[in-house]
């Protein structure tokens, strides 16, 4: 298993791994509008122009993926997934690791929503502390900075 910067070939198999890693978020929230599930391979194409794109690779199949960018001396990282087979292993820990390593001189900041337990633990156990909370279209996303 290793993390490295994906390239814009590995965009389509991202968007199927994102579609399906956040499907239980959409389930969640009975909202299957969200963006990880409505992104087009177009927009995350374009994620490539300024955001660093992570990747996981395990037996030649990208299995976790992270991306980031900085505005202003702040690290904003989004859409961390790992393959629903592959959870609970330390892939998201490892991604995250690395991310904040591609910026290292940066605050970071990231949200999920505000019924994503394991998400929320997870992010406090990396050090990250809320912020602040926002609702927007009836969904309550939790800030959080490190």
């Amino acid at each position: 298993m290793k993390i490295e910067r994906a390239s814009f070939g590995d965009a389509e198999e991202i968007l199927r791994l994102q579609k399906l890693a956040y499907r239980r978020e959409a389930e969640r929230y009975n909202d299957f509008g969200i963006d990880p599930l409505v992104q087009t391979i177009e927009q995350l194409q374009k994620q490539f122009e300024n955001h660093v794109v992570l990747k996981v690779v395990l037996h030649e199949s990208i299995v976790g993926s992270v991306r980031a960018y900085d505005q202003d001396g702040t690290c904003f990282i989004g859409k961390l997934m790992v393959h629903p087979d592959h959870q609970n292993k330390g892939i998201g820990k490892m991604l995250m690791s690395a991310i904040e390593g591609s910026f290292p001189h940066s605050r970071y900041e990231l949200f999920t929503g505000s019924k994503s337990e394991s998400n929320i633990a997870f992010y406090e156990k990396l050090g990250y502390k809320t912020f602040k909370e926002k609702a927007i279209s009836g969904i309550t996303f939790v800030y959080f900075e490190k």
